[in-house]
């Protein structure tokens, strides 16, 4: 019994290779997530750095979960929601219009995908809130369902019924939108 506990304590505590192979390697799929909700190159590249010294500084309890990944995606989740309390950050404009000029669309085209993204955005935005994380999680970070399962605590068949919803809603929604449009015509 004593050597299991012994074996506990030493195996709780997270090396630095321990960190880079299980922490340091998840701040690429990282970015994505905190990029989305920060809505600002610089601040998502500075967030993933603070996320990461964090993490550092609670190495000794990392080596406890038994989800290691589930807990790095939660405490980005946590830290961008409290950044975004602290200040309302803005779209940088000039980032996006680079963007699309670097992509060789054009103008019309540019100006058509902005209003779909916005339009989606903002319907998402009037979602519930549990439909609004589980999709954005999906579909805009791009995370497969262990790991939404991992940050919100929810089953996997919850969060399928949840999308389901969501991407339901986001579609009617458009479709009401549009042949509004096109009535109007």
């Amino acid at each position: 019994m004593l050597c299991l506990l012994v074996f506990i304590v030493i195996r709780s505590k997270m090396n630095t290779n321990e960190f880079k192979n299980k922490v340091l390697s998840l701040s690429d799929r990282l970015y994505p997530m905190v990029f989305r909700m920060l809505r600002n190159n610089e601040n998502a590249q500075d967030a993933v750095q603070v996320i990461m010294m964090k993490l550092w500084d609670k190495r000794k309890q990392l080596g406890k979960h038994s989800n290691v990944a589930g807990f790095v995606f939660l405490t980005a989740r946590n830290y961008c929601m409290d950044v975004l309390k602290k200040k309302n950050l803005e779209i940088d404009d000039l980032e996006l219009r680079i963007h699309f000029l670097e992509s060789g669309k054009t103008v019309l085209e540019e100006l058509e995908q902005k209003e779909l993204n916005n339009l989606v955005r903002r319907i998402i935005e009037t979602l519930p809130k549990q439909q609004r994380e589980v999709i954005i999680l999906r579909e805009l970070d791009g995370l497969e369902f262990k790991e939404i399962t991992e940050i919100t605590d929810l089953k996997v068949e919850h969060i399928r019924v949840l999308l389901s919803r969501a991407r339901k809603t986001v579609s009617i929604e458009l479709n009401k939108i549009y042949s509004y449009e096109q009535e109007k015509v």
